[in-house]
């Protein structure tokens, strides 16, 4: 509980220093969430969909949050709203678990197009439709870097949001003082990089 803490207290600083950082807000909000402070939870999470309303795992921690507050209407419609954006954006997994929580809760499941009828943005020559901001824009020149995340930021990130995850990893590193050296903290930079970008 007190590693709990002192991660709390780093994110809050996190959030505090930046309040623009959907990064900062959203592992506050899931590390408010993992101490049992739903309150503060919902409230992190919320912010986060303030600055990006298309970052589709917060609709899942949200709704867990309010659920356990016994907010089931406030869930449910926040819930609804994920599964639309987890499907915009592809987001299979996220999708899943979303309506799976719907189900269980009572609420109703949002109906598609088939894929057949439905019309998709194709991406052409050099494109790529980003996991994180849903559009069909440039990819990057090549594989940021070499293993598995290298590979997945290379087939689901634009060039622009890489941009932006660059500076985000930046902060992370600042902010939570993490040396690149130690396997640990280049675990946490990992899972930050993931989820700033959408990825499963």
């Amino acid at each position: 509980m007190a590693d709990l803490t002192a991660r709390i207290e780093q994110f809050r600083k996190m959030a505090d220093a930046d309040p623009g950082n959907e990064l900062g807000h959203f592992s506050l909000g899931r590390a408010y969430l993992e101490a049992g402070m739903f309150p503060e939870a919902a409230d992190a999470l919320e912010r986060v969909l303030k600055i990006n309303p298309n970052l589709s795992k917060t609709y899942h921690l949200l709704g867990e949050a309010l659920l356990k507050q016994k907010r089931k209407d406030e869930a449910i419609v926040r819930l609804t709203e994920g599964v639309k954006v987890a499907h915009a954006r592809g987001d299979a997994m996220v999708k899943t678990e979303l309506t799976r929580m719907l189900r269980e809760n009572g609420g109703a499941v949002p109906e598609f197009a088939s894929a057949a009828t439905a019309v998709a943005q194709v991406a052409g020559e050099g494109e790529i439709t980003c996991k994180r901001c849903g559009l069909t824009k440039p990819k990057l020149a090549r594989q940021p870097f070499k293993g598995a995340l290298g590979t997945d930021i290379f087939a689901n990130t634009c060039a622009d949001c890489w941009k932006e995850a660059i500076g985000q990893g930046t902060k992370v590193i600042n902010e939570l003082r993490l040396p690149l050296t130690d396997p640990k903290a280049q675990k946490v930079w990992d899972q930050h990089i993931k989820e700033f970008l959408n990825l499963p």
